[in-house]
This record gives structure tokens, sequence and C-alpha cells, in this order.
């Protein structure tokens, strides 16, 4: 087929690890035959972030609000062992937390679902997306240890200089710790009003779930705005499209996402849909079956896949060992960035090829040609496990029968 052109290009943000030699299999085999692939790169391998002090990920995020659409790579969160192995300069912050404060988005994440792999859950038979807002709370914590016999408590000092203090906790029997986050209404605000635009974009309801009830300031404001979005500006958008919303407290909302049958969007807090999205994942199958799209009220959006970058399999990689390294996540981040990138700049072929090369991907696995990971899910109907560079290889080859 003649390749495809782009009109504008992608803002590409390459990564770590084994997800990194994913990337360049994907784009040689699966991308770069089909498509004149237009991208503005920006390596955000941790070495390239420490050589650049972290000013790479900035430029990729400001990037991302010029181009609209980013697709991303796996990233590591150096941690002290990390410090060391890398001979970093400090413990550079999440590149993840980074952008998502810059381009003030909200995460989706959705389970890639095919017939041959059934969720733990059996009344789950529509996928269950996860809507995490991507700012503050512990993320953005400030944290300290406290001696027996401290005193800690919140001051906040408005424009004219009034204080308000109110104590947190006297430590008069033991050591403690302490913890102080914060959150801001705008960011809020935006949260809501992405959640609200995906589910009318889905046609799918949208629950939202915190803890009102034990956090009478924190959580409530969280609801109040909620309701307040909803009612003013998305109420009879909701009725119109048949879908709806409603708040509960996010136990009750735990024990209704078990009983539901999934087709849904669950919208959380910072921690409650980091914990919750690995949970779907995971419950409908692998978390390297899950994809990932930071969604901006602004317009902007940027893709990537829902994992990490499979440090152990690069291990083995390193020592010329074999892997077996599941990528659909990953090219499922591409297809989305190429695909919203064909809506954006009304280029039917992009979109059509992203479809296909989705449909592509999910044949593989439903003809029983799979990674190791999928393989122990499917156990007796798995044809053959493959090993990553195969499996990638197995896609290309339904792909030219579909295209």
């Amino acid at each position: 087929m003649k390749k495809i052109e782009m009109i504008n290009p992608l803002v590409e943000m390459n990564g770590d690890e084994m997800t990194r030699i994913i990337w360049g299999l994907i784009k040689d085999e699966l991308i770069n035959p089909y498509i004149k692939l237009k991208t503005e790169y920006y390596d955000l391998g941790l070495k390239n972030r420490n050589k650049t002090a972290d000013k790479v990920t900035i430029e990729a995020a400001n990037a991302t609000k010029k181009y609209g659409v980013a697709v991303k790579c796996a990233t590591i969160t150096p941690n002290k062992a990390r410090l060391n192995e890398y001979n970093l300069d400090e413990l550079w912050k999440s590149p993840n937390a980074t952008i998502r404060a810059i381009l003030d988005g909200t995460v989706f994440r959705k389970p890639i679902v095919v017939n041959n792999i059934k969720p733990y859950v059996k009344g789950w038979n529509k996928p269950i997306t996860i809507a995490r807002h991507a700012y503050g709370d512990i993320y953005k914590s400030t944290e300290i240890k406290c001696n027996k016999g401290d005193s800690v408590s919140i001051l906040v000092e408005n424009q004219n200089g009034e204080k308000e203090k109110k104590i947190i906790h006297e430590f008069s029997n033991s050591d403690g710790i302490v913890m102080g986050m914060h959150n801001s209404n705008s960011s809020i605000e935006s949260f809501a009003h992405s959640c609200f635009k995906y589910a009318l974009d889905c046609k799918e309801d949208l629950w939202f779930s915190a803890k009102d009830t034990i956090s009478k300031i924190y959580d409530h404001e969280f609801k109040d705005i909620f309701d307040d979005i909803f009612n003013n500006y998305y109420k009879d958008l909701f009725m119109e499209n048949n879908i709806e919303y409603f708040y509960t407290l996010i136990d009750d909302a735990v024990a209704r996402v078990i009983k539901s049958e999934g087709g849904f969007i669950w919208a959380c807090k910072n921690y409650d849909g980091d914990v919750m999205s690995d949970l779907i994942a995971t419950a409908f199958g692998s978390l390297a079956m899950m994809t990932s799209v930071l969604v901006s009220p602004n317009g902007y959006f940027e893709y990537e896949a829902a994992h990490g970058t499979v440090q152990r399999h690069y291990y083995k990689y390193l020592k010329g060992e074999e892997t077996s390294t599941n990528s659909v996540a990953t090219i499922f981040a591409w297809t989305g960035a190429l695909r919203k990138r064909g809506e954006l700049d009304n280029i039917d072929e992009l979109i059509t090829f992203s479809n296909k090369l989705e449909k592509a991907t999910i044949n593989t696995i439903e003809s029983g040609l799979v990674t190791k990971d999928l393989a122990l899910l499917l156990k007796d109907n798995c044809k053959q496990s493959l090993n990553t560079e195969d499996f990638i290889k197995a896609i290309r080859r339904q792909l030219e029968l579909i295209l």
C-alpha cells in the first residue's frame, strides 16, 4: 500500500528499558512500513532526563500543547536504587506527574478486551474505564517524621496576613509521621469537565466516588464541584444521550463495580485511580492489556501504556536471553495517538489504519498466538507462546491480511 501522509506531527516521547526496545520494534514493523511518520522527538529515557536536568520532560509537555497529540513510552521514576544504578544527579520526579501538571489533564485507562481472555469477575462483559485525577493529593504531598513530644499544626496565612491554625496531632506518647497534601479547585474543575466530556464522547455512564462522609472539607469539595459543573453544563446533554452521572462513596462504588456488567466510566481521585486502574486491568486479564490517555479540557491528548518499563525482562535482554514481553498496550498507545491525529487533521486513512492495526493485534491474540503472560491466561487455548519480536511480527502478518 502507498504510505499514508501526515500533515502535523505527533509528539513522540521515548522511554526506558524493555519498553524502549519494544518501541523501536513497533515503529520498524507496524508503523514505518505504512505511514510517513512525522514526529517531534523527545528522549525521556532516564539518562537523558538526568543529562538535561529533566528539562526535556518539560519541553515534551509544552510541545504537546503546541501540536495537541503525543505518544509516550513507559519511563522510570527513580528511587534510591536507580540513583546509584544510573549515577543520577538527583531523584528526578515522575515524568508522568510533570506532564500531567503542565497539561492539566485527566488519565483515562481502559482494558483491551479480547474474546478468549475472560475477566476474573464473571459478570463483566464490557470494559470499565478508570478516570484518574492527575493532580495533587499524595503525589504532591509534603512529609515529615515527628518525635515524641512534637506538636503538628496546619497554618494558613491569607493575603492580608491573617492566620488560621489547626492542630493536626500532638505526639505525646510516640514518635510518628505526618503528611500534608493539597488540591486546587481549578484542577478539580478541569478533572470534572474532562470526565463529563469523555462520557459524552463514549456515550457511557459516569460514576464519581470519594469519601465525603469522612473528609468533610477535602473530599466534599470534589463532590460539590462535580455536582455544580454537571448541573450547570452537562445535565441536559446527559439526558439527551440517555446516560447517567451519579456520585457515591468509594466503598459503595467498589461493591457496585463488582456486581456490575461493566460499560461505564469510574472517576476517581488521584491515589484511588492509581490503585483501581491496576485492579481493573488485572481483573480483566493483564496490566499489559490496558490503554491510557491523558485528556486535557484544553484539547491536548497524550497516549501511553498503563504499565511500567518491564525492568526484569530488560535485564534478561541485556544478557542476550530471550524475552516474551507483551507489547499490546504500547501498540494501542500508538494507534490511539495516530487515530486522534487523523481525527484532528481529517485524515481518514490514518483513522482506518489505526483501527485495522488494533484489529490485527486482537486477531493475533484470538488466534492463540500470544506472549508468555497471556499464554498463562489462555492455558489450553494457547496455540503458541511467542517471544517479544515474533509476537510483533505475527501482528504484522495479520495486519497485511486486512489492509
